[in-house]
């Protein structure tokens, strides 16, 4: 790799944007790993754009079929995975999560008893496959007495979905719900600490690389050595490049090809998320355009040529899917016309026609 942008070229190819090959919804989410999804509808669509031809209804399927699963199995923070890889991602990088929890979890007494009691009660009300939305299950667990304020409806579930017994089932309207793991993700497959961080290494560095240790380790929470204990564990089944002193790892078929098209991608997208050093595609001048007033929450992005150049926001009618662009420079009819395609394949995931405005 002999400069910067080859970077975004290849992490467009690895990431299935540029070059997709899953065929479901699953596969996409096995391929990267894990998803970002605290922006339920933007994480349906970060799937469905690397998996031409499917609806957002497609992607719900998914959930609804329980072959992918959002729950929180890194970083404290929601993502899709895929429902067979629940059990021993969640065993291999919650347990220092909930350990940084556990002061705030003592102060709001959510402690061993306590859970006890939850999952003694919802055990009963979610067996046999059921579900409930948020509302009713903590409708359910005041009715039982429990203490149910506005910082125990996130660390209640947060703290089970971790230890492996509750994450979300399927929307009901525009309701999440959720659902036992155990009955939800029956065939999950269980791996020894090794093993894990061996396939969670491959994982990461096929579907996102070029990538650099560091990357790894903060994508997925874990400690330094154990983030470099799995890559020496995949390191033969890999390609390396080293660029500027750092050493960049990647599937060995992956392709520098350039990639012109135009993308829309979703806030919270991996391409941006997943690694420390966003440089290679993202300008530091613009960065607080994409997370504004640097309070996390991060904007859909337009990208051109593997650089994000602007942001955007859609607005579905009845009759149409409205995407109104900002780009950072002065808008241009060539910006717009090699965003049709995208804005095409957008309207069609949510199964409306689209069109293209520009900001001001």
């Amino acid at each position: 790799m002999s400069a910067m942008p080859s970077l975004a070229h290849m992490r467009l190819a690895s990431q299935q944007i540029a070059a997709p090959s899953a065929r479901t919804p699953a596969e996409v989410v096995a391929a990267l790993g894990a998803m970002q999804a605290q922006d339920y509808g933007g994480a349906l669509w970060a799937i469905g754009l690397r998996l031409p031809g499917s609806t957002e209804s497609d992607i719900e399927r998914a959930v609804a079929e329980r072959t992918i699963v959002r729950t929180w199995p890194m970083r404290g923070t929601l993502h899709f995975i895929a429902a067979t890889d629940a059990r021993w991602m969640l065993e291999l990088l919650t347990p220092r999560v909930l350990e940084a929890a556990r002061k705030r979890h003592a102060e709001l007494e959510i402690d061993d008893a306590l859970l006890r009691r939850i999952r003694k009660i919802l055990s009963r009300a979610l067996a046999d496959g059921r579900y409930l939305t948020r509302d009713a299950t903590f409708e359910l667990l005041a009715h039982e007495g429990i203490e149910t304020d506005a910082p125990r409806r996130y660390h209640i579930p947060f703290r089970l979905a971790q230890e492996g017994f509750l994450c979300f089932g399927p929307r009901e309207g525009k309701q999440p719900t959720f659902a036992l793991l155990e009955e939800w993700t029956p065939n999950a497959r269980r791996l020894d600490r090794d093993a894990a961080l061996a396939e969670l290494a491959l994982r990461y560095f096929t579907s996102h690389g070029p990538s650099t240790v560091k990357d790894f380790a903060w994508w997925s929470g874990l400690r330094a050595a154990d983030a470099r204990a799995g890559l020496e564990a995949v390191a033969s089944r890999l390609a390396r490049e080293t660029l500027d002193g750092v050493t960049f790892w990647m599937a060995p078929e992956l392709s520098a090809e350039p990639a012109p098209a135009a993308h829309l991608l979703p806030g919270f997208d991996e391409y941006l998320l997943g690694y420390t050093d966003r440089s290679a595609v993202l300008d530091a001048r613009h960065a607080p355009k994409i997370i504004p007033g640097n309070n996390g929450v991060f904007m859909p992005t337009v990208v051109l040529d593997g650089q994000v150049v602007g942001t955007w926001k859609r607005a579905p009618r009845k009759k149409a899917l409205t995407i109104t662009l900002q780009p950072f420079a002065r808008a241009t009819k060539a910006l717009t016309r090699a965003l049709e395609p995208a804005a095409e394949r957008l309207g069609a995931f949510h199964s409306l026609p689209a069109e293209i405005a520009t900001a001001g």
